[in-house]
């Protein structure tokens, strides 16, 4: 039965750092790609472009363009505004750096993923929240919703896992 419990354990931690890692690399990408802001959404509306999607999709495609000419426009006038977006890109980067505290130790750092499932919930509201405010439409602000909702996958699996590894006896010496 030890040996069954030792296996379940390193089993069930192996799946806690899956998650973690889904939610890290997750987190990584989104900070890194929140740098060049100007530059993605100019190429992504080249692209858009190029493609039938326009005819498809003509108010999603308008956006983009609209965004792609905002991001220009600005970024020529008033450059320093970016610096927001790069702090937003900084702190994706902390948070993913909060998340390797679980991935070593996740029962003792489980109030981190305890934070990760409240911060993808509070994306729900603040997109609608915000997004109707500043005049984002509904199906962008689906999208960004989407994250949370995807985000949260991970971690309440590696909270599910996280209780289930803190219940198991510790393997003998």
């Amino acid at each position: 039965m030890v040996a069954s419990s030792g296996g379940d354990r390193a089993r069930t931690l192996r799946g806690i750092r899956i998650c973690l890692g889904v939610l890290i690399a997750g987190l990584v990408i989104s900070g890194i790609t929140a740098f060049p802001l100007r530059e993605e959404l100019h190429l992504g509306a080249r692209l858009l472009a190029g493609t039938p999607l326009p005819s498809v999709f003509p108010d999603a495609v308008g956006w983009v363009d609209r965004v792609a000419g905002a991001l220009a426009d600005t970024g020529a006038r008033y450059p320093f505004l970016a610096y927001g977006t790069d702090w937003l890109a900084f702190a994706h980067l902390v948070i993913a750096v909060v998340f390797l505290g679980p991935l070593i130790d996740p029962v003792r750092n489980i109030w981190v993923i305890q934070f990760g499932v409240i911060a993808c919930a509070g994306i729900v509201p603040l997109a609608l929240i915000a997004g109707s405010i500043r005049g984002i439409p509904l199906g962008w602000q689906l999208i960004d919703m989407s994250f949370g909702i995807l985000g949260v996958i991970p971690v309440a699996i590696a909270w599910r896992l996280t209780r289930r590894l803190e219940r198991m006896p510790l393997e003998a010496g």
